[in-house]
């Protein structure tokens, strides 16, 4: 696919797109996702239920009560991160939002290999997703633990609860991967019931919890629960890696931007609204667990987290019906997961970026929908458990492999746009233009460059401390080498793949003389030639 073949087609009625630039693609993804909707897609992806939910025993086995303070602060590091994305979703609407910045401020190699990792971390990131369904659904009904029978132990952490969260997961990716065949207008509702249950559900557990303390809010200031008895400092640092897990994906918005009205408008607002939602959710929904588990020293809180808090302190009745809204949450986050990751495979696909393009960038005429890309992440993220179906580990693993390739996908777009705002050092902005209402694109202004700075500073540490080759984290035999360099020996190989494809089809164009499968040649330039 050549630029000439990349020319803005006919927009549809009603979908108007004054802008700065181009975003130079024939409508093909159907527009069917609103204001709430564009929200729901990102705090689906974050899910505080379904996360917080499931590693709120690691973050507190890890670091203890004072955990706590890990929230606000990966909180404030991400926010940075996404008043950066906010503003590209401004500019370039498109979907596979992270390559298409990615490529447009650094060029098609970087652009690539960003788009490369994030897929792969989305894969990845929908199989944790999905393992989330043993943390809630055996504690609804004991009939949900299959592997074992009712009487096995359902943690993760064990081999029956393991084999298990793999069954429940298969079952979960088949119903999500059915919804996004169906089309964006069926993925879009499905979310937005998932986050109002979410929210309704978030809300209710707050107020129960808080109104059935057993301590006061001090607790924060102290470790207790933590386990080990060396320095705090690495405890906590570990203990981070829940917080890092929990707030990511807000950027989905933006990943569906062709598929939203008024994208430019909205997808920028909704971005940031479904961070910051998340974060005062997650940090009161923490903190009403810890002043209400009956104890933080007997082992309980850490292997059953807040499932235990739910069960223990509510009965049987009342916390199963609690639970049922944290299950309708590990839903809509898996089948937001798996669309942003379909719609990242298909903007690839569509620039003849990825083997099997023509099939992989093709689109629905019936359901307006890329239906191969939801086949293939689905596909792609049950492997990724089967293949773990024996391993303990696979929960802690998981979570923290595929969080640390999204916060090195993320750095692949912060970090070029933060040189080409040194680029521009008189203003430190990006190029300007307005809305579908005519106004002003939302803009950082001169305060660009503090903001993108702190942010990459915050993500190459993050990114370091997620790949830190933990045993407690990578290998709980505490003796397997290779799982504990784990992450780093799967990154490099991840990459040696990329980096072997990326080669053989630069060697295949010079000897065919073709031309280069990607279209955003020269991404700054096509940003300052085009004024509003």
């Amino acid at each position: 696919m050549n630029r000439s073949e990349l020319t803005p087609g006919p927009r549809p009625a009603g979908d108007v797109t004054t802008s700065a630039v181009p975003v130079g693609y024939h409508q093909e993804l159907r527009r069917g996702m609103g204001s709430f909707a564009s929200f729901a897609a990102g705090f689906s992806f974050v899910s505080i239920l379904t996360t917080v939910f499931q590693l709120f025993g690691l973050g507190f086995g890890l670091g203890g009560a004072a955990f706590f303070w890990t929230w606000p602060l990966v909180f404030a590091g991400q926010l940075l991160v996404a008043l950066c994305f906010a503003e590209l979703a401004a500019r370039w609407p498109i979907s596979g939002a992270i390559y298409q910045w990615s490529s447009r401020l650094a060029g098609t190699t970087v652009g690539w290999f960003t788009g490369w990792i994030m897929i792969i971390g989305q894969i990845l990131t929908v199989a944790a997703a999905a393992i989330a369904a043993q943390a809630v659904l055996p504690g609804i009904w004991t009939g949900f633990q299959i592997i074992g029978g009712p009487h096995a132990d359902p943690s993760v952490a064990s081999p029956t609860g393991a084999r298990n969260a793999v069954v429940l997961g298969c079952l979960l990716l088949v119903v999500t991967t059915v919804v996004n065949i169906l089309g964006i207008r069926q993925m879009a509702a499905a979310t937005s019931i998932g986050v109002t249950v979410e929210i309704v559900g978030v809300i209710a557990l707050v107020l129960v919890l808080f109104f059935l303390p057993e301590r006061g809010p001090q607790v924060v200031a102290h470790d207790t629960g933590a386990a080990g008895d060396g320095s705090y400092f690495g405890a906590f640092l570990a203990s981070s890696l829940m917080a890092a897990y929990v707030m990511v994906g807000f950027d989905s918005a933006g990943e569906l931007a062709e598929e939203t009205h008024s994208p430019r408008r909205t997808t920028p607002r909704t971005i940031l609204r479904a961070l910051i939602v998340s974060g005062v959710g997650g940090a009161l929904l923490i903190l009403a667990g810890l002043l209400a588990a009956s104890s933080l020293t007997d082992g309980n809180l850490a292997a059953g987290g807040l499932s235990w808090v739910l069960t223990d302190r509510l009965g049987g009745a009342l916390g199963r019906l609690l639970l049922c809204c944290v299950a309708v949450a590990v839903f809509a986050c898996t089948l937001a997961v798996q669309t942003s990751g379909a719609r990242m495979i298909y903007s690839m696909a569509r620039e003849g970026a990825l083997p099997f393009h023509r099939h992989l960038g093709k689109v629905s005429a019936r359901t307006g929908a890329p239906i191969i890309t939801s086949v293939v992440v689905g596909v792609g993220a049950a492997i990724a458990l089967l293949v773990n179906v024996r391993q303990s580990a696979i929960f802690t693993a998981l979570s923290s492999l595929c969080i640390a390739m999204l916060y090195l996908a993320y750095l692949g777009v912060t970090l070029p746009l933060l040189v080409a705002r040194f680029r521009r050092r008189d203003t430190g902005r990006l190029p300007d233009g307005v809305d579908e209402t005519g106004r002003p694109l939302f803009s950082l202004g001169r305060w660009g460059i503090v903001v993108n700075t702190l942010a990459v500073l915050f993500q190459v540490g993050m990114t370091v401390n997620l790949l830190w080759p933990r045993t407690e984290i990578y290998d709980l035999t505490q003796g397997t080498w290779w799982l504990q360099w784990s992450a780093l020996l799967f990154i490099g190989l991840s990459l040696a793949v990329g980096v072997g494809y990326f080669l053989a089809r630069r060697l295949h164009r010079r000897i065919e003389l073709r031309h280069v499968p990607h279209t955003h040649i020269e991404p700054i330039a096509e940003a300052v030639a085009e004024p509003a």
